[in-house]
């Protein structure tokens, strides 16, 4: 008889191998941050590298009458941030523009 809890099995192997890439398996995250108790932040991660993202940005200001700007961030490379819950909007904005499906759209966030 065998006990198969005890086989040293890394179940967070498969997601850190997707960290090497700039897309994480071709995923675009879409994440929402509490700021202050009323105020927010939706980042966007994971977008190809060939995209200008200062462009997208601009674009998104304009659309969603927000503020917003790229950050570089050291584990996941450059990554839009936007004022506000914009989650909705940017993924309309991504698929109209043919950024992304709505397959490579992750929306987190409650």
């Amino acid at each position: 008889m065998s006990v198969q809890n005890l086989q040293s099995v890394d179940p967070f192997a498969a997601a850190s191998e997707g960290l090497n890439e700039g897309a994480q398996g071709g995923l675009i995250h879409i994440r929402i941050q509490q700021r202050n108790r009323r105020k927010t932040l939706t980042t966007v991660q994971g977008l190809p590298a060939e995209y200008d993202l200062k462009k997208i940005v601009k674009t998104c200001k304009k659309e969603f009458a927000c503020n917003g700007t790229v950050i570089e961030h050291p584990e996941y490379g450059e990554v839009l941030q936007l004022q506000g819950d914009q989650r909705e909007n940017i993924c309309q904005l991504l698929t109209k523009y043919g950024l992304a499906t709505s397959a490579q759209l992750k929306v987190h966030g409650f």
